[in-house]
């Protein structure tokens, strides 16, 4: 919050929000990826709808309640890895993808891979 909240008055304002990933050029026209990520603040992030982000709409747009993390990573670890798309993952599978699997909060950057596991 306090990174973003440039003015310091509690709040994220939609210029605030998009200051965060943008920084126009003078004279340059604003990308259709701003207008869509104005509509966002505007539609999903500003759910009061008075205009800006409040610590706890802050904190829906950083950690939303209906999102899985853990199951969102091991899906993408899934598809990524499972090359023959028989839905299991081999001890090869993942050795042919060992980079993807130690940088990965699902397997706790690495160190699940150490443990016997019956499944692979």
């Amino acid at each position: 919050m306090e990174d973003i909240d440039k003015n310091g008055d509690g709040f994220v304002e939609v210029d605030e929000y998009l200051g965060d990933m943008y920084s126009p050029e003078k004279g340059e026209p604003e990308p259709s990826w701003v207008k869509t990520e104005r509509q966002q603040f505007l539609d999903h992030r500003d759910l009061n709808k008075d205009g800006k982000m409040d610590r706890e709409e802050v904190g829906h747009w950083i950690l939303p309640p209906d999102y899985d993390h853990a199951e969102v990573e091991s899906k993408h670890l899934l598809v990524h890895s499972d090359v023959d798309k028989d839905e299991k993952i081999t001890k090869q599978e993942i050795l042919d993808n060992w980079n993807m699997f130690v940088g990965s909060q699902a397997t706790n950057y690495g160190e699940d891979l150490t443990k016997e596991h019956d499944e692979l």
